[in-house]
């Protein structure tokens, strides 16, 4: 990257877009537009990325919900805040309960993998400490959409269209029925350019509003939902919602090549890929397209990854320290590791989920990177009746080996894959960043931030770049866009290459970045799905 990160000597098919005021960039216009509208109302960053995250759940409901969870970094006034807004196992369950009904395994559906819910919590506190307008007035665009309906978008009806097929044979149990008569009302899904609304949305939404979310947790909304999981062998219990409070906690992070990159400490994977930035930082890249970058990229990720399913959990349960993982001394011995043959690292196999990324950036220095999720394709499968929410299978993540670091425990936060990221030099902010995508997400940062730095490229043509993604072992998804040259050289290094033609495996990103000088903002948007900037 130049000094200016502004200027740079690429550029993609698409072109980065460039404002002053302030800038949003999601996976979904219509958000996209709700977080400009409150920076044009007086708004700042804050109340833009709260808006944008509020509609992603009505306008976005298969890959992040009212019942997911949420992170979020936060530039204002000269420092960087990090919110960790991560549920719980709730209370009542356990590994002795599990396996008592001979469950061994976490399922993705049901009410087993249920966690409690975040995102509601993340909106208030974001609100309370940082927002200027009325938190009501922030979820209106949420609440208006709920109520009159959207368009399905192309990217939204193929992801709605697979879930509807998979569900249709697999979630069968009376369970599940209120998923269908909400997200299938007319004994399908909805087709793309279909007008969808809900009114169960526009019920909780307007009582989160009014209640600053006390009503999701110790009210109405908290009382529907521990009645339902009463009713249905549900684990999750009034008291689960009552005691949630999210958490701010102090961002981490790596010096790579002149700039520092941001993650959220653990029980988030951000500390992956600020494991592979530490890897890679000892050697110097020349050529973006290189075998030889695709190689070292690709063996420091399986080496980071090995790492971090081995001890990330709740970082109070971790049994190796953050700052041992990060430190010098190990990076250099991990990189030492790395030869001409792809290894064959110890390590779980990662699966794909859905999620939802958003940048905000306003005309006075605040920027936000904000992430949230509901996990794999509509969350559990499990919707409270008459409310719209989805609760989260973020419990399918946690192992049921009672000697594994991130084993079920009641009251325990599993390893999150939903990250956050930032980027800085020196002191001085350069931006918000994030690719969604499960187990891409720590793949997603480490090569679209070295896109940018090491090979200069601007935001948009950073993230239209083509991707890897290694799932396990020698294996290694890469796009049918990546040059065949190299392709077939790193199966000569011994990697197993499968080429894949849906970009959705690839995550989808979203950047902002800031001139210093001039307060000028440039962005890129995903292309990989329906991906939008609203900017002024």
């Amino acid at each position: 990257m130049n000094n200016n990160p502004l200027v740079y000597p690429y550029s993609s098919q698409r072109m980065a877009v460039y404002a002053k005021n302030g800038m949003v960039a999601t996976s979904q216009p219509l958000a996209s537009q709700a977080g400009l509208d409150m920076l044009k109302k007086g708004g700042n960053a804050i109340d833009a990325a709260i808006a944008t995250a509020a509609c992603l759940t009505v306008v976005e409901p298969t890959s992040n919900s009212l019942g997911g969870d949420a992170f979020a970094l936060v530039w204002t006034k000269g420092e960087l805040h990090g919110l960790n807004a991560s549920g719980p196992a709730p209370k009542a369950i356990s590994m002795e309960k599990l396996k008592e009904k001979e469950i061994n395994e976490m399922p993705k559906h049901g009410w087993v993998p249920v966690t409690v819910p975040g995102a509601p919590a993340a909106w208030t506190a974001l609100s309370k400490r940082f927002g200027k307008l009325p938190f009501k007035e922030v979820l209106k665009p949420a609440i208006q959409y709920a109520e009159e309906g959207y368009p399905i978008s192309p990217t939204l009806g193929r992801f709605w269209q697979k879930a509807y097929n998979q569900f249709q044979s697999s979630l069968t149990d009376e369970l599940f029925s209120e998923w269908f008569r909400v997200f299938a009302p007319k004994g399908r899904a909805p087709e793309i350019g279909e007008v969808w609304s809900s009114k169960g949305h526009v019920a909780t939404l307007s009582a989160i509003a009014e209640t600053n979310a006390e009503a999701f947790y110790r009210g109405e909304i908290a009382e529907k939902i521990a009645a339902f999981s009463k009713e249905t062998g549900g684990y999750l219990r009034k008291e689960d919602l009552a005691s949630y409070e999210p958490e701010w906690v102090k961002p981490i992070s790596i010096s790579y090549k002149d700039y520092d990159v941001w993650e959220i400490p653990p029980n988030g994977q951000g500390l992956i890929a600020l494991m592979a930035f530490n890897i890679l930082k000892g050697f110097d890249f020349t050529e973006k397209d290189s075998v030889e970058t695709y190689h070292k990229q690709i063996e420091a990720m399986k080496l980071a990854f090995s790492d971090g399913q081995k001890y990330i959990t709740e970082q109070s349960h971790m049994t190796v320290s953050v700052e041992d993982m990060l430190s010098e001394q190990y990076g250099a011995l991990r990189r030492s590791l790395i030869g001409e043959k792809a290894l064959l690292p110890e390590a779980g196999k990662p699966d794909a989920c859905g999620t939802v990324y958003l940048a905000a950036a306003d005309s006075e220095g605040n920027m936000v990177s904000f992430i949230q999720s509901s996990y794999m394709d509509f969350g559990s499968g499990v919707t409270v009746p008459g409310t719209g929410i989805i609760l989260q299978n973020r419990g399918h993540n946690f192992s049921l080996d009672s000697n594994h670091v991130n084993c079920l425990e009641p009251g325990k936060k599993t390893y999150h894959t939903i990250i956050p990221g930032f980027l800085t030099k020196g002191k001085t902010p350069i931006g918000p960043f994030g690719v969604m995508g499960g187990f891409m997400q720590p793949q997603g940062h480490v090569q679209v931030m070295m896109n940018m730095i090491d090979f200069k490229l601007n935001p948009q043509a950073a993230l239209d770049a083509p991707r890897w993604l290694w799932t396990h072992e020698k294996t290694v998804e890469v796009e049918h866009s990546l040059p065949l040259h190299i392709t077939q050289a790193l199966m000569r290094k011994g990697h197993d290459i499968k080429v894949t033609a849906d970009p959705a495996v690839f995550g989808r990103g979203q950047i902002i970045c800031r001139d210093p000088d001039s307060g000028v903002l440039v962005g890129g948007t995903e292309a990989r799905t329906d991906g939008g900037i609203a900017s002024w």
